[in-house]
């Protein structure tokens, strides 16, 4: 946890700089990222590319094939299925899908707001490891279960066809709920 917050501390401090030699609209397209970090307690870790987008390929994001994704939504009851496109996260499917998935740090693996948890351990079984990264990210999640991951983190691959995920019935947003850390 120390070194994430050493490397987060040092990245925020390369932000002003990096943006400063930018020109407007990669400083534009720099500043939802700038101020999601900001709002998810100042960590710099959407930087970094998280372990799940470097992952996938965009050879098979764009082969047009597909899987099937069941989103459980706690709060309400609801059920929704759908079909999802190999290489997009289940965060990514959520919002382009209309399911209720916050992901407040737009999957920069900066906050647990798109805490899933899977439902069948055989799928769970079939996800890469969690990172340290999310590991820290999911220890912040309401609800946490064995089976929890972050949404941005899953991918959709062929062997994930039928996949079951769970959305709790509450998150913990850092900026929302008062857990933003203090500064020192």
């Amino acid at each position: 946890m120390l070194r994430a917050l050493a490397r987060a501390a040092q990245s925020a401090a390369l932000l002003p700089a990096a943006a400063s030699g930018m020109g407007g609209a990669a400083a534009e397209a720099l500043a939802p990222t700038a101020a999601a970090a900001a709002v998810c307690g100042g960590r710099a870790a959407w930087l970094r590319l998280p372990a799940a987008r470097r992952a996938f390929s965009a050879a098979a994001e764009e082969s047009g094939e597909s899987i099937s994704v069941t989103f459980k939504d706690e709060k309400d009851g609801s059920e929704k299925t759908v079909k999802a496109p190999l290489g997009k996260s289940i965060l990514e499917i959520a919002h382009e899908n209309d399911v209720e998935l916050e992901g407040a740090c737009e999957g920069s693996l900066a906050c647990s707001t798109c805490h899933v948890i899977v439902e069948d351990q055989e799928y769970y079984d079939k996800l890469p490891e969690p990172d340290d990264d999310e590991n820290d990210m999911l220890d912040l999640a309401f609800g946490l279960t064995d089976t929890s991951r972050l949404g941005c983190q899953i991918v959709a691959s062929k062997e994930l066809d039928g996949l079951v995920v769970r959305i709790p019935s509450a998150t913990r947003n850092m900026a929302v709920d008062g857990f933003r850390p203090k500064p020192h």
